[in-house]
Order: structure tokens, then sequence, then C-alpha cells
């Protein structure tokens, strides 16, 4: 069984205040010991040596992509896991979005750790556009879309818990009309052919809410921003898909880690 994991850090587990949690990051990976682990807003981390630290801290082995405009991202791979490829896919994204591919008993699994643009619905949807373009490349059935997507689900009725939120956050969320909610990025997604694993292991809504913590959050108001979307092929191997409650993940960051389970062995 290999266990994937997702998680946005926060400005690479330091705010502005000089507050670290770097040790809650670390300590939080260490106890769901993940196989893959796509993090997301790592600013800071890749110029002082701090990824490594971390990646060395958990028993992993990191695989940065840079940002031009944003924070990094990256994919962490734990030994004996054998590393086939990796590399950042080079569009103009907000962030970045990081490429590994590994091998398994069943053919290489590619990852794809990516956190979509937070401001424009319009610029969401693009960069969704370049990662199903990128999913369609991988040429194998095994593929995983990590990360902070910053898009509301389209399943659901999101009416109320926009209302509640501040007019500066809750416009991030809505379409140039200022009334429809903007679900385009993860829509063009799932239209592409990948499947939301929340879901389709049975996911109740509530649980599956990734935003905010008790960390903080004023830009959210209870919404799933964190996603695990695969390959058909994948989401057949997809055992259990949970969000991490409670202990240092309740502090560590603004948002809650998502992990999968999925019936693999490395080849």
């Amino acid at each position: 069984m290999l266990r994937v994991m997702t998680w946005n850090i926060r400005t690479g587990g330091r705010d502005r205040d000089g507050t670290d949690r770097r040790d809650r990051i670390a300590a939080v990976v260490a106890d769901q010991r993940p196989d893959l682990l796509a993090l997301q807003e790592l600013r800071g981390l890749d110029s002082d040596g701090g990824l490594a630290g971390l990646a060395e801290r958990v028993g992993m082995v990191p695989h940065l992509a840079r940002s031009c405009f944003g924070q990094p991202v990256a994919v962490l791979v734990r030994p004996p896991l054998r590393v086939l490829r990796n590399g950042r896919l080079r569009r103009p994204f907000h962030h970045a979005a990081a490429r590994v591919q590994v091998a398994t008993a069943s053919g290489p699994l590619t990852v794809f750790s990516t956190h979509l643009n937070p401001y424009s619905g319009g610029r969401r949807r693009m960069e969704a556009d370049w990662l199903a373009v990128a999913v369609r490349r991988t040429g194998g059935d095994l593929a995983l879309l990590a990360g902070d997507l910053n898009t509301l689900e389209p399943a659901a009725d999101h009416t109320a818990r926009l209302a509640g939120l501040d007019p500066r956050y809750r416009r991030r969320h809505l379409r140039r009309d200022g009334r429809t909610v903007d679900t385009r990025a993860v829509a063009r997604l799932l239209d592409a052919g990948l499947v939301d694993l929340w879901p389709h292991t049975g996911g109740g809504e509530a649980a599956g809410l990734t935003v905010p913590t008790r960390h903080g959050g004023a830009e959210f108001a209870g919404m799933r921003l964190d996603y695990l979307l695969a390959t058909p092929a994948l989401a057949a191997k997809a055992r259990t898909v949970r969000v991490v409650r409670g202990g240092d993940a309740d502090s560590a960051s603004d948002h809650y880690p998502v992990i999968a389970d999925l019936a693999l062995a490395p080849g």
C-alpha cells in the first residue's frame, strides 16, 4: 500500500510575526508517514536549505519546482520508491507545478504537486487546462494531481458558505457577474477524465473541508480547496481518503493535509 499526502504548509512554515511552525509540520508528516508528499507554499525553503532539512527529518527526498511569481511547490519521495523522472511544468503558473514519476509494481506512477492562482478564476481555469494536458502526456494510466486548487467543488451548493465571507475574499470564488460561484478549474479537470478521490471513496462533504484550521485563515469559510484527483486506473486502486485533523495538524498550517492510501507497491 502506498500513501500519498498533499498539504499547503503556509509560507514555508513561518509566519510574518516570526512564529516557526516547521517542527509541527515535521511532526505531522512523521506521524502519517506518506510515501509521496505533495507540498505547497514553500516560501524561503528553496533558498536556505530548509526543504532539504525538512525532508531529511522525515526520511524523504525532495524534488522542488521553483516559482517565477509566487511560491515554490515540491514532491517528496520516501525510499525505497525509485524516481524515474522529475521536473517542473514549464508554464507561467502563478505558483508552480512539480512532476515526479516513480516506479511501482503496476507501472510508472506520476504525481503532480500544484497550487493554483488564488486571485483569478480565469487564471485558475487556464492553469487547470495546462495540468490536464500534462496529465494526458504522461503516457500512462497511473497519475495523480495533488494540491491546493483554490477552487470550490462543482457538485456542492456554496451559497450560504460564501455569504458570510468578507467581500474581499468572496470575490475570489465568484465569476465576473459577482453572483455565480466559480468552480471552473476543478470542473475542467473532472471533464478531462480525472476522478476526485474524496467523493469516489465515499467521503462526506463536512469531513472533507480542508480550511481553515485553528491556526487561522480569515479568507476561508469552511471550504474544501485541497484535492487529490486521479486517473480512472489509479482511482480504482484508492482504498481510503481522509483529512488529517487534531494534534499538531490543527496549528501547523491554515490548511489540513489530505491523505489517500493506494493499493500499489514499489516497483
